[in-house]
């Protein structure tokens, strides 16, 4: 009898340690999964698919065809705790209604044009004017309000999509056609790497981001000022009263200084304007020259979550949501941005880095968000 016991809690320990190396091992190598659904339709009657792909690590992005926009985007805290962290909808309709480009892909010209316009060869061309005097992220409808072809992908390193279109030549006043794609890569790493390419048949402005709206401690979790922010920047680009740029400025000694990492809301008071108006800047980041380096780090104390931006773009704007007053379910300064971008305005002004594309060239731009957590 004690034989007997004795085999069988052998046999019970060895049934335990194969059922928690299972488990484990499941813990470490989730399966990857992209599924996709309907999630409305247009009001030219065209159905929009709403994607949501999980990585390894069980990191979840939402992400749907109409306006190559970021629904949702799902990372761990310390504890392990998934939260979606970018603002967004959960229907079309709240998409298709006026909102401030939350998740957006934003193009042809991301940030201001001032006056709405710019020569180009000798010609001037007019644009949409849709921000006070000045014309803002594409026009009346830029990229983020249209339809954008899918191709699906998958890797050892992760799972995405590939969105492309064509815009005409003309489009929203823009010269060229302009052949454009950007691919989102959510990788096991918990990493989300967005890149764009386009190429043009006539010499046109390009500039492309994404409009993401971050609040690390979750997209409901209210105020961001808590957030401690470092850019890799020492000067910034000061603006007049529309937000055009009139100068660049070194950041020493003034409220835009993130040289070395801060809270959010320990100088946002000292803006123009005080804290009501906010961050709205765009900041020439150190040293880029067209590499993948840093541009920003970001954390929120209280998750413990982290967001580096390493881009290889020569700017990068701070937004803190200043705008947002309730009528689309969120809050003022509870999100920021971080559009990773060429400076607003450049075709106006020949001492900014050259945003225009001219035919038989690649416009080429990467931009990578890395989360990860502190205890």
């Amino acid at each position: 009898m004690k034989i007997k016991q004795f085999f069988g809690h052998i046999l019970f320990g060895v049934l335990v340690i194969a059922l928690g190396f299972c488990v484990q091992s499941n813990e470490v190598s989730a399966e990857m999964t992209l599924e996709k659904v309907s999630f409305g339709k247009t009001s030219d009657g065209e159905t929009v698919t709403l994607f949501t792909l999980k990585n390894a690590s069980g990191a979840v992005l939402k992400m749907m065809d109409y306006g190559a926009i970021v629904v949702a985007m799902e990372v761990p805290d310390r504890d392990g705790k998934n939260t979606n962290v970018t603002l967004g909808f959960d229907n079309l309709e709240a998409y298709m209604n006026d909102h401030p480009y939350f998740g957006a892909t934003v193009g042809r010209y991301c940030n201001r044009i001032a006056g709405g316009k710019f020569t180009l060869e000798g010609k001037t061309y007019t644009l949409a004017v849709n921000n006070g005097e000045n014309h803002l992220h594409g026009g009346i409808k830029g990229f983020d309000k249209c339809m954008w072809n899918v191709e699906e992908m998958k890797s050892d390193d992760g799972l995405g999509l590939k969105f492309s279109r064509t815009s005409p030549d003309g489009e929203e006043g823009y010269p060229g056609k302009l052949d454009v794609s950007v691919t989102y890569f959510l990788g096991n790493d918990n990493s989300l790497k967005v890149e764009f390419t386009a190429t043009t048949d006539k010499a046109t402005p390009i500039n492309l981001t994404n409009h993401c709206y971050w609040n690390l401690a979750g997209a409901k979790a209210g105020s961001i000022h808590d957030h401690e922010m470092m850019i890799t920047a020492d000067k910034y680009l000061e603006v007049d009263e529309g937000s055009i740029p009139t100068e660049i400025v070194p950041v020493t000694g003034t409220s835009f200084d993130f040289t070395t990492a801060k809270k959010l809301g320990k100088d946002i008071a000292d803006t123009p304007g005080g804290d009501t108006n906010g961050y709205d800047h765009c900041y020439a980041l150190r040293g880029q020259d067209g590499k993948l380096t840093l541009a920003a780090r970001v954390k929120d104390p209280k998750s413990g979550r982290v967001m580096e931006i390493h881009t290889t773009q020569p700017g990068i704007q701070l937004y803190t949501g200043n705008f947002l007053d309730g009528t689309v379910g969120y809050d003022r300064q509870t999100a920021f941005c971080l559009e990773t971008q060429h400076y607003p305005d450049s075709p106006n002004q020949s001492d900014f880095p050259s945003a225009i594309l001219n035919p038989g060239e690649t416009f080429k731009q990467t931009t990578v968000h890395k989360f990860s957590v502190e205890k």
